[in-house]
């Protein structure tokens, strides 16, 4: 028999009557789904960018011009999010969006593509005024927490909106020596979602910034913590980078490594094998056990502890504990804890660096194309396949055996020949010298490349000698005058603008004092 419903009318009209004025409010500043929504999209735009990437092998040009998009989101200050790879090496950018088809043209304003994020300004500032910046949320997201992925990928010109579930949180490596949070999600992603906003509840959870490609529907998004530290960093108008901690480490699980430092089950944390620097004041030494960041435990494995059902890496605190570029820890040295204060710069620098959106310098002199090793040559040269990155390990290039050092003075650099030699008369019998590391020019030591160009623009000698870093280089003699000539005669008959990058024109401009 089936009984009248009762209509539930009546009791939320007496609810209402004893709280009509919170009734009242919420139905007032709440928005409805759908206009949540039309916010939402409001607020994703399009970036079509003309890319123009170095050309590290021709060093005075630039590689032809190749058209890409991706997605953007807009966020405070009137202004928009998205991924560096969007808009590294950026000749022009356009912004759009879903409403309309104009392209307003863009700057950018920071980048770090270490951590893959870069700020963009509009030109006409007008397109914020109905665009709102969405809410980003302070905390991490849970696994299996509801994901929504806004953006333009390719296949399309419309909005496109995919879900799936946050799959993994974890702190991993990024690129160029950053590392940070990084949140996983099974929801589809392609090319032209990079820089599109992730929603969790309607709220910014971070960018989407890469997917794998062995597999299916496997993404990787930025935390909105890490889109905050950036925002945080580039207030001055520069990016200065995260603090980190380079040291050397091992876990702490093998039974002998416990006898060897004579301690008990109790114990654990991480162990120094090498600290990052061997100054005597450095207060990190060998056999350390680093046993707590802070307050915060750290296990066998190097892991701490975030909140339920969530653990890192324990350098994840240092981007949180951070104070006045240093870190407290908690280590146990020969049986005895000591807490300690560890530096933790925000920049590392190496000796060969990264490009990180720079255009290579470069000189020419005579038949031969100079410039400073970069990480984005060397990993040129040593490519998959390539029997030249183990041809240079055995003639004992610095270009292999100082891969992964740290600069021996203030300002030095690895000058290299970055192009096969030009042909010309006075490279007779000469072999190609082509990714030689300079060594000495006329018996003096090559500091860098600025140093390299003054002893050219300063030498009395009719003779240059120049010599290479390895076993096996045979030296390069040339006339000055003559090589200062074919200079000229090379330039014109290849169509190059001009002997050196503007840098390094003004050095070799300017009169030695």
């Amino acid at each position: 028999m089936n009984r009248p419903r009762m209509s539930r009318m009546p009791l939320i009209a007496g609810l209402c009557s004893l709280l009509i004025q919170p009734c009242m409010l919420s139905a007032a500043a709440g928005p409805t789904d759908g206009e949540q929504e039309a916010r939402i999209r409001d607020s994703v735009v399009k970036i079509s960018a003309t890319l123009r990437y170095p050309d590290i092998l021709k060093p005075w040009t630039k590689q032809s011009p190749r058209d890409a998009s991706g997605t953007g989101v807009v966020i405070d200050g009137k202004r928009i999010l998205t991924n560096a790879h969007v808009v590294l090496y950026a000749s022009q950018l356009f912004v759009e969006s879903q409403q309309s088809s104009d392209k307003l043209a863009a700057t950018v304003e920071a980048v770090s593509p270490g951590m893959d994020l870069a700020v963009i300004k509009l030109d006409d500032e007008s397109f914020f005024d109905k665009r709102p910046p969405l809410t980003r949320v302070q905390a991490l997201p849970e696994v299996k927490d509801a994901v929504v992925v806004y953006g333009y990928p390719q296949g399309g010109s419309s909005l496109s909106v995919t879900k799936g579930i946050v799959s993994r949180i974890e702190f991993v490596g990024y690129s160029e020596g950053a590392s940070g949070v990084r949140i996983q999600v099974d929801a589809p992603i392609n090319p032209g979602n990079s820089g599109g906003p992730a929603l969790v509840d309607g709220k910014m959870i971070g960018l989407i910034f890469s997917k794998l490609t062995q597999a299916d529907n496997i993404g990787y998004i930025i935390p909105a913590e890490e889109i905050d530290l950036f925002l945080n960093d580039i207030k001055d108008g520069r990016y200065d980078g995260k603090p980190a901690m380079h040291d050397s480490l091992q876990t702490f699980e093998n039974a002998a490594l416990r006898g060897f430092l004579q301690l008990d089950k109790k114990a654990q944390g991480m162990i120094v094998h090498r600290p990052a620097e061997d100054r005597p004041d450095y207060p990190l030494k060998p056999w350390d056990l680093i046993t707590k960041i802070g307050d915060k435990d750290v296990d066998n494995v190097g892991m701490v502890k975030i909140k339920d059902n969530l653990r890192l890496q324990f350098q994840y605190l240092i981007q949180q504990k951070a104070k006045g570029g240093k870190v407290p820890l908690t280590v146990v040295r020969k049986g005895k804890t000591e807490t300690i204060e560890l530096p933790v710069p925000n920049r590392w620098p190496m000796l060969i660096e990264p490009l990180q959106g720079k255009y290579t310098s470069y000189f020419i002199y005579g038949p031969l194309v100079f410039s400073t090793a970069s990480r984005d040559l060397a990993a040129a040269l040593d490519r998959p396949g390539s029997p030249l990155g183990a041809a240079l390990a055995l003639m004992g290039s610095p270009l292999a055996t100082r891969r992964g050092d740290r600069p021996a003075f203030e300002g030095e650099e690895l000058v290299m020949v970055t192009s096969p030699m030009f042909p010309h008369a006075i490279a007779k019998g000469y072999d190609n010298p082509f990714s030689k590391v300079i060594k000495e020019v006329n018996g003096v030591k090559v500091k860098n490349l600025r140093h390299f160009v003054e002893l050219l623009r300063d030498s009395k000698a009719k003779y240059t000698s120049i010599s290479f870093d390895d076993r096996f280089s045979e030296a390069i003699v040339f006339d000055h005058q003559e090589a200062l000539k074919a200079t000229d005669e090379i330039l014109s008959d290849n169509g190059i603008r001009q002997q050196g990058s503007d840098d390094l024109m003004a050095i070799w401009k300017k009169k030695a004092n």
